[in-house]
């Protein structure tokens, strides 16, 4: 684990290396870049979101919950796990 904690510290300073080296003006351009992306995307989402509002056709269903053991008919009785006594006998007290 140490291995690894280590081989990820110095991937991580060898990359922090490699964005000082780089001239400021195209460090500016890819912190641009990736804004205009995160920005864009963004937009996408709140689109899709406020359509998704507008639609005339917005119902939403109400209904029970079915208890899904009650479905099963099976003739074997569900078992609960509460129930279930994972000692044995010399696990308790004398």
């Amino acid at each position: 684990m140490k291995n690894l904690r280590t081989t990820i510290n110095n991937w991580f300073d060898k990359l922090d290396g490699q964005w000082r080296t780089m001239p400021v003006k195209k460090q500016h351009r890819y912190t641009l870049l990736l804004f205009s992306g995160y920005a864009l995307l963004s937009i996408i989402v709140l689109l899709k979101v406020c359509y998704d509002v507008a639609k005339p056709d917005n119902t939403l269903t109400i209904e029970h919950i079915e208890n899904p053991i009650r479905q099963n008919n099976s003739s074997v009785s569900p078992q609960d796990s509460i129930k279930t006594i994972l000692k044995g006998k010399n696990h308790e007290r004398q």
